[in-house]
């Protein structure tokens, strides 16, 4: 919602003389809003179980990370750049808190993305451990015959 109005607020604006800030910003924040638009889609339609092969975890990690540095960046360029009108203010003040939200979003899907390969590392191992005292039991195993019998 943050990226939403701040690239409303930076598509206000009529008149820019240094306009790479300006378009920097422009581009920064609709692409946050796509592509935060589309995983969220996903995650609440569940069309991301149909895609398994994914790490779902880590690429919603990667988006709020580069969304936060991104945000930053283009919200000190503009803050550095603008003119001091109304619409630039705002959307440097809707950057920064994009850009916080952003990093808050960041640092939980950090601790969710560790929570998980840990689960699957501990579980990795303990099939790995299972699998090998099942194979060492050939007395349990009525289909192994043993060769000295």
């Amino acid at each position: 919602v943050l990226a939403l109005i701040a690239f409303i607020c930076i598509e206000t604006i009529m008149e820019c003389s240094p306009c790479e800030g300006l378009y920097f910003f422009e581009f920064v924040s609709c692409s946050a809003l796509v592509v935060t638009g589309v995983l969220l889609l996903m995650f609440s339609l569940n069309l991301h179980t149909r895609i398994p092969q994914i790490n779902w975890n880590l690429t919603d990690l990667v988006n709020t990370g580069l969304s936060t540095f991104f945000f930053f960046i283009a919200s000190v360029v503009l803050a550095a750049l603008n003119h001091k009108t109304g619409a630039e203010i705002a959307a440097v003040i809707f950057g920064f808190l994009a850009m916080a939200v952003y990093a808050v979003n960041t640092y939980l899907a950090v601790k969710k993305w560790r929570m998980n390969s840990r689960q699957q590392s501990s579980r990795q191992t303990s099939d790995y451990i299972r699998a090998r005292t099942e194979s060492r039991e050939v007395d349990h195993r009525p289909e192994i015959q043993r060769l000295d019998a």
